[in-house]
């Protein structure tokens, strides 16, 4: 453990010192821009450098050279093959691939980048060079150079968005920077512009997109990956198994003899894990292990949701992992301590501060989805008493789904209370119903089928069971009104049955008060943005 953690510290340095290092030279250049473009000797030494770069290109101009050049710097040109070519055709591709965030964070960096560049030539008025032929087309001013800084954003966002990292990616550094090395010769040799120009526009175009991928879409929670699968599972072999076996024996005092994934395609939002503890006889528990990963999934998720719908409720993405990890235990202790049907939560479990943390919990050690089993005339109670416990304790699931019901011993089990809510709102609660009342009805048995049990589970009516029959009345308890005790006029949770009644184009999402015309508002800025960035090079 000593010797990976001096290897993650010394990795750690390395990469501090690059990133560092990085800025460093933007800045430098940043200042040197500044002094070519207002301070007189440093502008008139650039001039003369730039100046002698140039007149050694015109010097050897020759007529097949010339057209040679004009071939070789056709990327800097904004035709059908040129820089819009690789835009548009990087764009389809994050598409196809459906790679949200990286077409997102892609968008707003070229929208950066074209608006700095804009900036900077209305600041520096730098002109074109001077005593010699201009064999191409150019327009606004020097400094910086436009098409340079446009190709260059193009070419990094192609490069961290489509190419694998590793050795694919290294590969393609050397093919960008050939390209871009070969598009300024030849826009040297054209006079299109001064060497001074091209640096400056080079290194905006790859610090600001390098930027904006490293802080939004890293490699590590946001791969580029052509094979299908989740993103959110962790690698629990290793280093990270063995600070996850210490972290377990340091903080709950057990031995772990195993750890493994489990169910991962039940899950999408954490990394889930069986344990196994030493024992006579060994027994199992359940984790899910939460990173920064995670946090950024639930932050790119809350996002996506609040571009396509506007704002929701309840939708405020977490700032911590620990707050997660928090939140998910403390619904789950309410749960439990409501009387829901959970496993027992065991505490949370840190495994690297504020990055890594495991929710540790019962493992139901024979359970089994409620997908996989006979649905009858008593889980169907159950599962409708569990909406009515979850309304009573002022408790909103959320996400009420197959793989979060588990049957152990023909008894329904709630699971991953992590989008749970406290005083819900009436939609949130009939969401709820619904959901369970879906499930339950894919599962019933074939030729019985699963009539409306909304009026008898809200309230009113003989109370009759979902099948037709009568039932106890304890079994389907009458929803809270006026009448009784503690309860709130203001809360009655009869109100979502009218929503119900009407049809409604967005069935499925729980929307906050607000309407239509609030939701097409918060659709406004980041749309507009994500429109900027992709028309930016136009």
């Amino acid at each position: 453990m000593a010797g990976t953690t001096n290897r993650r510290d010394g990795a750690g340095r390395v990469g501090w010192w690059v990133t560092r290092a990085r800025w460093l030279l933007v800045g430098v250049v940043v200042v040197a821009a500044v002094l070519v473009g207002n301070v007189q000797p440093t502008a008139v030494a650039a001039d003369v450098i730039d100046h002698a770069v140039l007149s050694a290109f015109v010097a050897i101009r020759t007529p097949w050279l010339t057209q040679a050049a004009r071939a070789v710097g056709v990327l800097s040109n904004p035709a059908p093959l040129g820089m819009f070519g690789v835009w548009w055709a990087t764009l389809a591709v994050l598409v196809i691939w459906r790679r949200w965030r990286h077409l997102l964070v892609a968008a707003v960096a070229m929208f950066v980048v074209s608006l700095g560049s804009i900036t900077a030539s209305d600041v520096f008025h730098r002109p074109r060079p001077l005593g010699m032929e201009v064999l191409g087309p150019w327009t606004e001013t020097a400094l910086p150079s436009m098409p340079m800084a446009f190709l260059t954003a193009t070419l990094v966002t192609a490069l961290y968005t489509l190419v694998p990292a590793g050795r694919p990616r290294d590969r393609g550094k050397l093919v960008v920077a050939g390209l871009l090395g070969v598009t300024a010769l030849s826009r040297f040799y054209l006079a299109q512009e001064e060497p001074f120009d091209v640096v400056f526009a080079v290194v905006a175009g790859v610090a600001i997109p390098l930027a904006a991928f490293g802080m939004f879409v890293p490699n590590e929670s946001s791969p580029v990956s052509y094979r299908r699968g989740r993103t959110a599972h962790l690698d629990v072999t290793g280093a990270r198994h063995d600070a996850i076996a210490h972290a377990l024996e340091e903080q709950l005092g057990v031995i772990p003899v195993t750890i493994k994934p489990f169910n991962l395609e039940g899950s999408g939002s954490s990394t889930p894990l069986r344990v196994t503890v030493k024992g006579d006889p060994e027994t199992y528990l359940f984790t899910k292990l939460y990173s920064a990963t995670h946090l950024r999934s639930d932050r790119w998720y809350k996002l996506g949701r609040t571009v396509l719908y506007g704002q929701l409720e309840d939708e405020k993405a977490f700032n911590i992992v620990r707050r997660l990890v928090q939140y998910e235990d403390y619904l789950l202790r309410l749960m439990r301590d409501a009387g829901l049907p959970v496993p027992s939560p065991y505490g949370v479990v840190e495994i690297t501060p504020e990055r890594e943390y495991l929710l540790m919990t019962e493992f139901l050690d024979g359970g089994r989805e409620i997908g996989e089993v006979d649905v009858d005339d008593d889980l169907i109670d159950q599962g409708l008493g569990v909406v009515r416990q979850l309304w009573e304790a002022g408790l909103a699931h959320r996400d009420l789904k197959p793989a979060n019901l588990m049957v152990r011993d023909r008894r329904l089990y709630l699971i991953d209370s992590a989008f749970g809510e406290l005083r819900p709102s009436p939609w949130r609660q009939a969401v709820d119903l619904g959901n369970m009342m879906l499930v339950l009805a894919l599962g019933d048995q074939p030729g019985t089928g699963v009539r409306t049990g909304l009026p008898a589970v809200l309230g009113g009516g003989d109370h009759r069971g979902v099948r037709g029959h009568p039932r106890p009345h304890d079994a389907l308890p009458a929803a809270p009104d006026d009448a009784r005790p503690g309860s709130r006029p203001a809360r009655r949770v009869h109100r979502p049955a009218a929503r119900a009644a009407a049809p409604d184009p967005h069935p499925a999402l729980d929307r906050a008060p607000g309407g239509a015309d609030r939701r097409a508002g918060d659709r406004v800025v980041p749309l507009t943005i994500i429109v900027l960035g992709i028309l930016a090079p136009i």
